[in-house]
């Protein structure tokens, strides 16, 4: 018995597959991002209405593209609450993904932000399955994903810092894009976004323009310190995407930022 779910791209636009003789995609179906493909043979009707559901709960009805054949497989004991029980949270967590259950072996495959997030998920997996199934775990954490952690990780606690009400960058923020600077050249990707956010003080008309004028100020800066201007693009997105309420200074603080998204 055997039963293979594909998962599109959840964070990311493009959708790739790896593929063996033994876990092939119909070539008929080509999920977009967001979905998943659900193909393989279980033993009855309730068995892959139970997995159907479970996945139509996790990816919404319309994201589920159903090519499961019924019959001629006999499943071990308790097969399809163990199925369930692998069809949870964690697989949203897999980009470009698939996860495969042949009998009492599970195949996981796919990209993961981090080290930490692979280990945890074939963790959970494990953890849920009575020992006679067997876990695979060849998930990888993305090559984007690793370059973007470098960038994000120069901000954890930390913010490009501006004069009030300006574009003007402070001692601090120079401080900070002096260290963006010395990574980016390390950085495979083609592209880095600049993008520039504030809190909901104020117009939003005019925290558009406050946003788009720091990320062009950071830009600026960064090509000063000698990186190819065709590298960046700067955006300003004012208040529509916060971190954290406006209702408070702290989380205002949050708020008013500057992003960088590595890409290609």
């Amino acid at each position: 018995m055997r039963l293979l779910i594909v998962c599109a791209a959840l964070t990311l636009s493009a959708t790739a597959y790896a593929q063996d003789a033994a876990t092939v995609v119909p070539a008929n179906v080509i999920p977009q991002p967001g979905q998943v493909v659900a193909s393989g043979a279980v033993p009855d009707e309730a068995t892959k209405a139970e997995v159907l559901a479970r996945l139509q709960k996790l990816y919404g009805v319309g994201n589920v593209i159903d090519r499961i054949e019924v019959g001629g497989v006999v499943a071990p004991p308790n097969w399809s609450q163990h199925v369930g029980r692998l069809i949870d949270a964690p697989l949203k967590d897999i980009s470009r993904g698939q996860l495969e259950i042949d009998g009492t072996q599970v195949r996981l495959r796919g990209e993961v932000t981090n080290e930490a997030k692979r280990q945890q998920i074939a963790s959970t997996f494990a953890t849920s399955l009575n020992p006679t199934y067997r876990i695979v775990n060849g998930l990888h954490v993305s090559a984007d994903q690793r370059e973007q952690h470098l960038l994000d990780d120069l901000l954890t606690d930390r913010t490009v810092e501006f004069e009030t009400g300006s574009a003007r960058l402070t001692q601090q923020g120079r401080a900070l894009l002096d260290q963006i600077a010395d990574v980016i050249p390390k950085l495979t990707s083609d592209k880095v976004q600049v993008i520039g956010h504030t809190d909901s003080s104020g117009s939003r008309a005019t925290n558009l323009a406050l946003s788009q004028a720091r990320a062009d100020a950071v830009k600026a800066y960064l090509i000063d310190k000698g990186l190819p201007p065709s590298r960046f693009e700067a955006t300003g997105v004012g208040p529509d995407q916060p971190l954290a309420t406006n209702s408070t200074a702290e989380g205002r603080a949050k708020n008013r930022r500057i992003e960088f998204r590595a890409s290609r």
